[in-house]
């Protein structure tokens, strides 16, 4: 890694950037902008790229990581890319398939972490969200500790130089790393995690176990259709993130994603548009006081913005549970 690039040592001894692109884009944004705006966010100094199968735009993504590195910008090893196991790929037998699929797409040899999109299976197919003729989402019934053992296979293997998951809950972190013959323990769980949504008993959690808590929405949200409860309020225009985003002469965004790193949370971004992306790079340049973290602490009032309803009867679902 880039040793200018501000990390965090994960439990295998790899090393993560704190401050991560994250690539999604809602249906009617074209393909070729996730192209422009990665080039974009590596060219002004981004090296943690977050992405998933799910996107449906890897292949724009692979496509300007590797622009950037034919260019010079950058070398592989300075870049940290991220891919995510989609749902209707639990079962075992089925996840290195669908991280080749992803490596094909990117035209990469490897991924820096390959993680479990969600705990929730869905049945094995084509179709990225498989519904009954009523509509209802198909679910599949998967041991997640199988599903793990082939994810250590495909970090033995090379494809992926680590592993982790992603919106799991404290039990199924739990049944993971109690699972007898664990390999490798994840490295990271990654969570909606915000100002509203603090994780702080979740973070206690992961770190006493020497899990990396990697924070998505971490700017509120963007408001999508299928994803979002739209009743919430917006984040970026809290009153108090707003003062002490004037104190310090800086947005509220900055002032979000800043508080994550002060907790030892690495923080995703997601922005499309190349002057907040820009801007976002400036959250490693100026430090929020004590004052500042413990008023932020204070804003805590579990607000999830991504509810996942689509899988809320799913035995799997994993935001039942406090924590």
């Amino acid at each position: 890694m880039d040793p200018k690039c501000q990390c965090l040592e994960l439990n295998d001894g790899h090393f993560v950037p704190v401050l991560g692109f994250g690539t999604y884009a809602p249906e009617e944004v074209p393909k070729s902008e996730a192209l422009e705006v990665t080039k974009f966010a590596i060219d002004v100094g981004f090296r943690h790229i977050d992405c998933a199968h799910l996107y449906q735009n890897e292949e724009q993504v692979g496509q300007a990581i590797r622009s950037k590195i034919a260019d010079g910008t950058v070398k592989r090893e300075d870049i940290f890319y991220t891919s995510k196991l989609w749902s209707t790929f639990l079962r075992p037998e089925l996840v290195q398939p669908a991280l080749e699929k992803s490596l094909k797409n990117l035209q990469l040899d490897y991924v820096d972490l390959y993680i479990i999109h969600l705990p929730t299976a869905l049945k094995p197919g084509e179709e990225l969200f498989p519904k009954d003729e009523n509509g209802k989402m198909i679910f599949d019934t998967v041991d997640l500790c199988r599903t793990w053992e082939a994810l250590e296979e495909c970090k033995d293997a090379g494809l992926a130089k680590s592993i982790g998951v992603s919106n799991f809950n404290r039990k199924q972190l739990e049944k993971i790393l109690n699972k007898p013959g664990l390999k490798y323990k994840p490295v990271c769980n990654q969570v909606e995690c915000h100002p509203y949504l603090n994780q702080s008993k979740l973070l206690d959690f992961c770190k006493s176990n020497d899990i990396v808590l990697v924070a998505y929405g971490a700017l509120g949200s963007q408001r999508l259709k299928d994803w979002v409860n739209p009743s919430y309020p917006v984040l970026l225009e809290d009153p108090v993130l707003c003062a002490i985003a004037k104190k310090h002469k800086q947005t509220a965004a900055l002032i979000a994603l800043r508080y994550q790193m002060q907790r030892g949370v690495v923080v995703l971004a997601k922005s499309y548009n190349k002057k907040r992306i820009k801007e976002n790079m400036q959250v490693l340049n100026f430090e929020l006081t004590p004052e500042d973290m413990k008023a932020i602490d204070g804003l805590n009032s579990n607000v999830r913005y991504y509810d996942l309803l689509f899988i809320a009867d799913h035995p799997d679902y994993p935001f039942s549970e406090e924590y």
